[in-house]
């Protein structure tokens, strides 16, 4: 790890907005609205305690010899709310009769190798952090996390959300979050954690992508399918195709998220609207990766990688300074006369920020 991260402070990022249970938080349906309140109240105690360890700082990870082999460890927390809970699954251990640790396992491999494979990176702090997860966290918990130190899944309630763990996107996003940590370490409010949080969900879409083996014209760019439940209008959390078309729903209501700047959200919210505003740079990457064509991973994915990992990425940058960047980036690796330097001068004036 290098020396300038070794102090980088870790934030609690869900891959539920708060925004959307505070939505179902006042349903009339009284399960519902108590299991997105209890839902909440969780979250903010977590993010109270991550304030506070931040303030005390991080012991940074021990160091550890590089591998191209995962370490990874999946726990049961066992309905609580104690972290890590009982160890279930270490590395190279057989299945579980548990399918949930079997997809959490799966899904921390998955990561794993599209970092390794596609960028030459070696876990999330590229040192070979070993990789935890817990499931089974709380009751009826409706969402999943990384706490700076680990993956958490809730099980959901089973209504309105389904087990945390059944999309590998909602995997990798939370992982990705360890990678920007660090990285670019992007704060997490404003532009700079809309920035955040896209780059987990574009890292999350490629590691499914990469799962299946999909091309881009292939990949359906939809983060968190098959989470949601079967009486549920939507198809998933947030599409990076069509933002603000993922669901339009009685209990959750219509996704907020704006494909372009024309639309972008003023709020205090959400921490300036981090998980409604990516939707920006989320559908620039589909723009450059559909259009590029091929396996988004190779070339999209491999710019938005330098430019996030580069150096040059502040950790309060806005979108601008990423487009900036990330043209720049495409330039370094390919050169500026060829189709991914005009790939992302045409995405980024189409979302409004050429």
């Amino acid at each position: 790890m290098n020396a300038s991260h070794a102090h980088r402070h870790p934030v609690f990022c869900t891959v539920v907005p708060p925004h959307l249970l505070d939505k179902i938080a006042r349903s009339e349906n009284t399960r519902r609205a108590d299991a997105a309140q209890r839902t909440l109240e969780q979250d903010s105690f977590l993010r109270t305690r991550r304030r506070v360890t931040t303030v005390r700082g991080i012991a940074p990870a021990s160091a550890a010899p590089v591998s191209d082999e995962p370490r990874r460890t999946v726990y049961d927390a066992q309905h609580r709310t104690r972290l890590p809970g009982k160890k279930v699954r270490g590395e190279g251990e057989a299945a579980s009769k548990d399918a949930t640790v079997n997809r959490a396992y799966a899904g921390l491999g998955a990561t794993y190798e599209l970092f390794l494979k596609g960028f030459g990176r070696h876990s999330i702090d590229d040192s070979g952090l070993a990789l935890d997860a817990s499931v089974h966290y709380g009751e009826d918990y409706n969402n999943a996390f990384w706490d700076g130190q680990q993956m958490v899944f809730g099980d959901g309630d089973g209504d309105l959300f389904l087990d945390f763990t059944v999309s590998v996107d909602v995997i990798g996003h939370e992982l990705a979050h360890g990678v920007t940590q660090y990285t670019a370490n992007l704060e997490y409010h404003g532009q700079s954690g809309a920035l955040n949080e896209s780059m987990s969900d574009v890292f999350g879409s490629l590691i499914k992508q990469y799962s299946l083996d999909q091309t881009a014209e292939d990949a359906d760019w939809l983060i968190g399918a098959g989470l949601l439940g079967p009486n549920v209008s939507g198809v998933a959390l947030r599409s990076m195709k069509a933002p603000g078309t993922a669901y339009d729903d009685d209990e959750l209501g219509k996704d907020p998220q704006p494909a372009t700047m024309d639309d972008y959200v003023d709020t205090v919210r959400d921490n300036g609207g981090v998980h409604i505003n990516s939707g920006i740079p989320n559908h620039a990457f589909y723009l450059v990766a559909t259009e590029l064509g091929g396996k988004a991973w190779e070339r999209a994915g491999r710019i938005w990688y330098d430019t996030l990992t580069g150096g040059e990425l502040a950790s309060d940058a806005d979108f601008k300074d990423f487009a900036r960047l990330s043209v720049a980036a495409a330039v370094a690796r390919y050169g500026d006369g060829g189709a991914e330097h005009q790939a992302l001068q045409k995405a980024w004036s189409a979302v409004g920020l050429g």
